[in-house]
């Protein structure tokens, strides 16, 4: 045998060797085909021992990544650089991953426990029939605030917001969407809203907010408002829910000119390499008990209505965070706007971020 033939010969079984070795290995560890669930979720929107108990049912190991954006989540999916087997998108970024074949449907016989979702956040615009989302939280955006530093003052609407008393006095949440609805919500307009001349308007009297606005900021937002840095804050519910728990002089309102009520909902994505063990994840998420387990960790609300009957009352019954069907009839789901009103949106909220300047 010549040297070049001995050669290659040992480079095979040396390749060879190393392929059973990594094989073997991720074998008893779990990483074998269909035996891996990658998940790709907002950070801290999951009790980690949910994920410990999932793995100890189904023998599958599961691999977490968490987004801080729709748009950052969107993006990644789109370049296919990672094979996510579920994530969990917003309700406009649902409508917009499924325009562009983005998402795999669903089969629900393979989800006996859906039939625990209440019926009012089912088959709803975004996801007709639900045939490629189901309801993961809920919530509102609204005012979390702290009346003992604002000597005993109730808010209750939008426009309170102006007043030339809280200078230097609130937080706004990091969210173009958000912060370009209040400003559209405090004029009775609608927070879909494609009309120029009303997001000119819009705009224009957030402009005349910026003295009140201390910060727009992100995740912060909850520790410097428990802090009592500032004695009002936008954001969303399930943030305002942690703000309360840590301070109870705070308290939180849904506006009465409107908000947006808001859905998270996990769906899975077409470059899913495990469909089985992500209908398994969305099914076991969906089981009550879990659900309810995931609801108090996390804070958010749980469209899940057997899941009530396991958490606490002081909880469930708090119409702050799980409010009647009357207030959420009247607020308003986030469309799909398009890549230009989208842009639209972000650019007219960076120049307001830009006049505090």
């Amino acid at each position: 045998m010549s040297k070049l033939v001995r050669l290659f010969s040992l480079i095979f079984i040396v390749s060879f060797a190393l392929m059973y070795l990594t094989s073997s290995m991720n074998t008893s560890q779990g990483y074998k085909s269909g035996n891996v669930l990658n998940v790709y979720n907002w950070g801290d929107y999951i009790d980690p021992d949910l994920i410990k108990k999932f793995e100890k049912e189904t023998g599958m190991k599961v691999i977490y990544e968490t987004f801080d954006s729709n748009e950052a989540m969107m993006t990644k999916i789109s370049q296919g650089g990672n094979a996510y087997d579920i994530s969990v998108p917003s309700e406009y970024a649902i409508s917009k991953m499924k325009e562009e074949g983005l998402l795999l449907p669903l089969d629900h016989s393979k989800l006996p426990n859906l039939k625990y979702i209440d019926k009012r956040f089912m088959d709803l615009s975004f996801d007709p029939k639900n045939q490629y989302s189901i309801p993961y939280f809920w919530g509102t955006v609204g005012i979390v605030y702290n009346p003992k530093m604002l000597d005993g003052k109730k808010i209750t609407s939008w426009n309170d917001l102006w007043d030339p008393d809280l200078k230097n006095q609130i937080f706004l949440v990091d969210g173009a969407r958000e912060v370009m609805g209040m400003g559209l919500n405090s004029l009775h307009y609608s927070l879909n809203e494609t009309n120029e001349e009303r997001l000119l308007e819009a705009k224009n009297k957030l402009d005349k907010l910026t003295p009140n606005v201390k910060a727009i900021i992100g995740d912060e937002i909850k520790l410097l408002i428990a802090n009592e840095e500032a004695a009002i804050g936008v954001t969303w519910s399930g943030e305002a829910a942690d703000v309360l728990s840590e301070n109870e002089d705070l308290d939180y309102v849904v506006p009465e000119e409107g908000s947006n009520l808001w859905f998270d909902n996990m769906v899975i994505p077409k470059s899913a390499q495990n469909v089985e063990g992500a209908h398994k994840f969305i099914n076991f998420m969906l089981d009550p008990e879990n659900a309810a387990q995931n609801a108090e960790y996390i804070g958010y609300s749980t469209p899940n209505a057997k899941a009530l009957e396991y958490m606490p009352e002081e909880m469930t019954s708090d119409q702050r965070f799980y409010p009647s069907p009357e207030l959420t009839e009247r607020l308003e789901v986030y469309d799909n706007l398009g890549k230009r009103m989208l842009a639209h949106y972000n650019d007219l909220f960076l120049e307001f971020k830009m006049y505090r300047k």
